[in-house]
């Protein structure tokens, strides 16, 4: 496969520079399972799901990654935190990655120091950094901005809102599971009431879920490791929905990455922690999913080539067009499509 066959025009007007005033006024795609599209809200979810379907989230909390700072030479430098190593340094992405010498030292702020110790092969732009602190990861929480993706190009006036309403723990993630910012309370509320199941997963976003395709074919993209947990109990729901004649719907692809992970020709599903660096094209035989609720996404992205995956190749397209033609809003910030999967 060739990137350009994952490729579509994206006019700079289309992509969401800010988010709705209301979370779940955005508008909803659904592409049915024989290709039909009709336009919804994404309020009307619980009514485009039955009574014991079952939704999967990512409950992973978005750090604030991004760390603007200086070199020794009053330089501007910028470090993306994506995850904290074994050895206790952190994965970063530096820009411009040219002055992140090994050796160099980053003042970020009045009282945080990172110290580049080495250079990654896991991108062209990425380091190995430690940070001078007792306590890294609160240090970078508190210098730290939301890491918002490079097409958008002014801060949030709410930083909250490149959070998900239910996530928790410790924040891991360099990047927020956009599928997931529509949910409000009340759509949760309502989506019980309807008999439709809820259950959580974790997967720490990171440079395999954002990293464009630059490599001629699609097979030869590298796909880094992105830690996940998938909780006993959200397996054994997944595994009772499916017994019981209902859909199991992603939200998001982070989440499928997850679940297809995790299980087993058999169906059932491996419950645990690890790290995965699935990537999912077409030929991929699903096992875990049946449904997906997603945001629209970059042309030669891998997040698209899953869509692809997922409903197949004319009805990515055809969706796809028929978003861009109706003035849906696109990437992060954007609109989100409901989809099942391709027979």
């Amino acid at each position: 496969m060739r990137s350009t066959d994952f490729d579509y025009p994206l006019p700079a007007e289309r992509i969401a520079q800010e988010p709705l005033a209301e979370r779940d006024a955005s508008r909803l795609l659904s592409v049915a399972p024989d290709g039909r599209i009709e336009d919804r809200w994404f309020r009307e979810l619980p009514a485009l799901l039955r009574r014991g379907d079952l939704l999967v989230v990512n409950d992973t909390r978005v750090r604030r990654a991004r760390l603007k700072g200086v070199d020794g030479s009053g330089r501007d430098i910028e470090l993306l935190v994506l995850a904290r190593k074994d050895s206790g340094d952190y994965q970063c992405l530096a820009r411009p990655a040219r002055l992140a010498t090994p050796g160099a030292v980053v003042r970020i702020g009045a009282d945080l120091r990172a110290t580049v110790v080495a250079v990654s092969a896991m991108h062209r732009g990425g380091r190995s950094v430690a940070f001078d602190a007792e306590d890294p990861d609160s240090a970078i929480e508190r210098a730290g901005v939301a890491p918002l993706p490079p097409y958008i190009h002014s801060d949030l006036r709410d930083p909250e809102r490149y959070q998900t309403t239910y996530a928790t723990g410790h924040p891991g993630s360099a990047a927020a599971p956009t599928a997931g910012l529509h949910f409000t309370a009340p759509v949760i509320e309502r989506l019980h009431d309807a008999g439709v199941g809820w259950a959580t997963l974790r997967l720490d976003v990171g440079l395999a879920t954002f990293a464009p395709i630059r490599t001629e074919r699609v097979e030869d993209h590298p796909m880094h490791e992105e830690r996940y947990v998938l909780p006993v109990a959200t397996a054994e729901a997944i595994e009772q929905t499916h017994r019981d004649g209902g859909r199991v719907v992603a939200v998001g692809t982070t989440v499928i990455r997850v679940l297809e992970t995790c299980a087993r020709d058999g169906g059932e599903l491996r419950a645990g922690a690890g790290s995965t660096s699935l990537f999912i094209h077409p030929g991929h035989r699903f096992r875990a999913v049946d449904g997906l609720l997603t945001n629209f996404h970059q042309p030669r992205s891998s997040l698209l080539v899953l869509l692809a995956a997922f409903i197949g190749d004319d009805r990515w397209r055809s969706a796809y067009a028929h978003a861009l033609s109706g003035d849906y809003r696109f990437l992060s910030l954007g609109d989100c499509m409901l989809c099942w999967r391709g027979q």
